[in-house]
């Protein structure tokens, strides 16, 4: 069953047939309790008339209660004999004796006796009845032709000649024998209906709260077919789980179409970068081949180690973006930076570099990370200042509290506050340095500001001192411990 709402209604219809079964047994049973404690309080009843009757002395042809034939009774002695019973009482079980016929001669009191006994001025003759709780016993009896169910109640008592009888009383169980085939009918048949009702009222409420979900699903379905991104799942009103979920959803879609349109300029871009250099080189080659004279050994030299840093940012960005997590090796930036500025002596603009003291840091200005990561992010700053700078390029390491900054500035014209977040994006480059001589693929400054988020860092580009570019790099530093 793969219906969510075939499960919740079979479920639910379940679980109410289990608790009306539970119920109605419950009704059932405290039904015939009532009824057969209140047939025994009409056994009982009997039973006491009779006694009482008998311990006044009355004649056993004499007992009124025996005249009536919805009350069976039946009198039997000390011996178990059968002294006394009901009129038209044909048979009898559930008494502990079945006899229906008084024993001949039976030991009939006398009352003469008893007024002679009180005359002699002796002890006044015992009789009584017991006033202990009767038991009670269910059993059948035939009055007059007709078999029938009884509760039956025994009840003790002592004539005046000090004999002990029994005496035992019927009340019908018909009564309560049709009141709970009543009942169970009635329950037997309205179950049915009953659950039939839940089963559709479960299928009905059930389709009613999931028709939300089928519409994501088959919006999903669409979306999948379609691969189109830019559309969203129907979020419903409500304000419960199911429009979370189409939330949730549509916020999902929302990431994934940014991450594959930004892979998708990404590809193409990288596509557009790798075509230039490659067909720049094949040209040179191709031209070479037919006119060696004419080969261009140091442009293609030049356009190869464009295409091989191209390669490098490539894939570097590739394995950024593939989650690679940066080492915990301690790295010195103080002397990153001044091996990076050495390897730039003979540019056209040489850096300077400044160090200052490590503070409260651990070690000369220590980071933990990839010390050739690292050096990627100061390299790239350091040939993004070059290629903007007019005169000077500074690089300064020094501690903030408990991070290390590295501000690199340049002389330039520097970045316009509206494009000072653009720079950070991939193959992006200002109007002023579009040239890929000069300018490059638009990938460093990208590198850097991965590479330092994944350092749990920042890089922010900002105006320098004398009106030209001041990018900040601000990785925490390794404390003393």
């Amino acid at each position: 069953m793969r219906s969510v709402r075939a499960r919740a209604a079979l479920g639910a219809t379940l679980v109410v047939a289990v608790a009306l079964a539970a119920a109605g047994l419950a009704v059932l049973l405290v039904l015939r309790g009532n009824l057969t404690d209140r047939a025994g309080l009409e056994a009982e009843v009997t039973a006491r008339e009779v006694a009482g009757e008998l311990a006044l002395g009355r004649a056993y042809a004499e007992l009124e209660a025996g005249d009536e034939d919805s009350h069976p009774v039946q009198v039997t002695d000390e011996e178990g004999r059968v002294v006394a019973v009901s009129k038209d009482l044909e048979k009898i079980s559930g008494t502990g004796t079945a006899g229906v016929v008084p024993v001949s001669p039976a030991p009939v009191p006398s009352q003469d006796d008893d007024d002679d006994d009180d005359d002699d001025g002796d002890d006044p003759p015992r009789r009584e009845v017991s006033s202990d709780p009767p038991d009670f016993t269910n059993g059948t009896a035939t009055v007059d032709g007709e078999t029938a169910d009884y509760r039956f109640a025994t009840v003790e008592l002592t004539t005046d000649k000090d004999v002990t009888l029994t005496v035992h009383a019927g009340a019908p169980l018909a009564a309560e024998q049709e009141a709970v085939n009543t009942v169970r009918n009635s329950m037997l048949t309205g179950l049915p209906v009953m659950l039939l009702v839940v089963a559709g009222v479960t299928w009905l409420v059930t389709r009613r709260a999931l028709r939300p979900v089928e519409g994501i699903r088959r919006e999903l379905a669409a979306i999948t077919a379609s691969e189109d991104l830019a559309r969203r799942v129907p979020e419903p009103d409500s304000r419960d789980e199911i429009a979370r979920l189409a939330r949730t959803t549509n916020e999902t879609l929302t990431v994934l179409e940014a991450s594959v349109d930004r892979q998708r300029r990404f590809v193409a871009d990288a596509s557009h970068e790798l075509r230039s250099p490659i067909a720049s080189l094949r040209t040179q080659l191709e031209v070479g081949e037919a006119h060696p004279e004419l080969l261009d050994v140091p442009g293609a030299v030049a356009d190869t180690v464009r295409l091989q840093v191209l390669a490098a940012d490539l894939l570097l960005l590739a394995r950024l973006d593939a989650g690679e997590r940066p080492g915990s090796t301690p790295v010195d930036l103080g002397a990153l930076a001044r091996e990076e500025v050495s390897q730039r002596s003979a540019d056209r603009i040489p850096p300077a570099v400044s160090v200052a003291d490590s503070g409260s840091l651990s070690g000369p200005l220590e980071v933990a990370g990839s010390r050739g990561q690292l050096a990627r992010v100061v390299g790239n700053l350091l040939d993004n200042a070059q290629r903007h700078a007019e005169r000077s390029v500074t690089v300064s390491v020094r501690a903030d509290r408990a991070d290390v900054l590295v501000e690199v500035t340049d002389d330039g014209s520097g970045v316009p506050e509206g494009e000072q977040d653009r720079i950070f994006e991939r193959f992006v480059r200002l109007d002023d340095a579009r040239s890929r001589d000069d300018g490059g693929a638009g990938l460093g400054l990208a590198i850097a500001r991965d590479v330092a988020s994944r350092h749990g860092g920042t890089l922010t580009v900002g105006e320098g001192p004398g009106g030209g570019a001041l990018f900040t790099l601000r990785l925490p530093g390794r404390t003393k411990s």
